[in-house]
């Protein structure tokens, strides 16, 4: 197999499906690029906020991933790898960051990051010499299911308790997921699918008026997009290797080959062409690029369930748009005007988006019980489930020493080694 696809042109006929090694002509590809550059961004900028990352940093190396993510699997695998929300809990229990401005113990995390591409790159070695059964095995859906909910969970009191501090603040957040929640249910095509985007735009412009033109909050401060410079370098960090932060961060490699496994599957049942063969250089794509981006100062990167469902509606698989697509979000990071303009976006209307995405992800992780109709009349997935949601949601911390786990950590490795115990020989 060649390094790189040679795609067939196929023309833009409106309902055909373009596989992965075919494309559309150069211009209509551009175009695709660009859609699915708008399909990620609001993910991809809004994880490394709520971390205190540098947004310019995330888009950047999300771009450098994709195209990582390309070359590893030869170009037969179409997806995007944009900011991973898996992160976000540890991120915050390792470095303390309580929200607003830059985090300021973002080495810690970023040596985290990288040990945890590492484990993720070496699964991907090592289901690329055995396959994937033994994952499946020690992951059924009633194991992701619960972890991926208590992601969700756990982050809850984030938005609610750090990113609100004063009554008008909590007002900006119900008036931001109520314009989101607007525009899912009010609106359609991919007006509907930038539903976190235009919901934070809408939200913005309220408080514009309510705060600069009223005066009821903290004013939008625009000094900083203006005196930006349109091109520049982004604030690159370095990596600070801590052995409780990287224990702590580590684990969410699990959590990331559950996504990566449900997304290949996904995309493989979509275009009729199974991709399990591809599924252990999809991990080691996708564990090099987080820890390229580790090293860099971006966060975790996974492969998109945005960008996935752009190809459903659209019906094009080609890899070639996502080639286009990182290409752009590499040009972008070196905006520094780019980056003032998503700093300048008020905290409460990130918090109020922050409601809707974390709650997002919870429901995602029931979802995977639907999908799978997880049989909750068995007892052993009913414990498995019940006590993983309490461990995350509560917090659960168990400490060995001078290191502690915390709860998303806790859910992920008690969920799997209750599995294992309970499940039925």
């Amino acid at each position: 197999m060649s390094l790189l696809p040679t795609w067939r042109e196929v023309p833009a006929t409106p309902g055909t499906v373009v596989a992965p090694d075919e494309r559309l002509p150069w211009p209509q590809t551009v175009a695709m690029g660009v859609q699915h550059v708008i399909a990620m961004f609001g993910a991809t900028v809004l994880a490394p906020i709520l971390m205190g990352f540098d947004p310019n940093v995330a888009i950047l190396m999300s771009g450098i991933g994709t195209l990582i993510f390309f070359l590893v699997v030869g170009g037969q695998v179409p997806s995007y790898l944009g900011s991973s929300f898996a992160f976000i809990g540890v991120v915050i229990a390792a470095t303390g960051y309580a929200g607003g401005g830059a985090n300021a113990n973002i080495g810690v995390a970023l040596g985290g990051i990288i040990v945890c591409g590492l484990v993720y790159a070496l699964i991907g070695l090592l289901v690329m010499g055995v396959g994937t059964s033994w994952i499946e095995k020690l992951m059924p859906p009633v194991v992701t299911g619960a972890v991926v909910a208590v992601i969700g969970l756990n982050l809850a009191g984030i938005p609610i308790k750090n990113m609100a501090p004063t009554d008008f603040d909590k007002w900006m957040q119900a008036v931001t997921f109520i314009a989101v929640g607007l525009v899912a249910v009010r609106t359609g095509g991919m007006l509907q699918r930038l539903l976190i985007l235009v919901g934070l735009i809408v939200a913005t412009l309220v408080y514009a008026v309510l705060a600069n033109g009223f005066g009821l909050g903290k004013p939008i401060d625009v000094s900083g997009i203006v005196n930006a410079a349109w091109f520049g370098a982004p604030g690159f960090a370095a990596p600070v290797f801590d052995t409780q932060a990287m224990l702590l961060i580590a684990p969410v490699a699990v959590i990331l080959v559950a996504e990566n496994l449900g997304h290949v599957k996904a995309v493989g049942a979509m275009t009729g062409k199974p991709l399990d063969r591809f599924m252990g250089r999809a991990f080691l794509g996708d564990g090099i690029a987080t820890m390229v981006s580790g090293a860099s100062g971006g966060t975790g990167v996974t492969t998109y369930a945005e960008n996935i469902g752009v190809m459903a509606a659209t019906k094009i698989y080609s890899t070639a748009m996502f080639v286009v697509a990182a290409l752009i979000a590499v040009v972008l990071g070196f905006s520094p005007k780019f980056g003032a303009l998503i700093q300048a976006i008020p905290l409460p209307v990130m918090g109020g988006v922050s409601i809707v995405v974390f709650g997002l992800i919870a429901v995602a992780g029931a979802k995977i019980w639907v999908d799978n109709r997880v049989d909750f009349s068995d007892n052993t997935n009913l414990i498995v489930a019940a006590v993983t949601l309490v461990l995350g949601t509560g917090d659960y911390t168990l400490k060995f020493g001078g290191f502690a786990l915390g709860g998303i950590g806790t859910a992920t490795f008690g969920a799997i080694l209750l599995y294992a115990l309970l499940r039925k020989r």
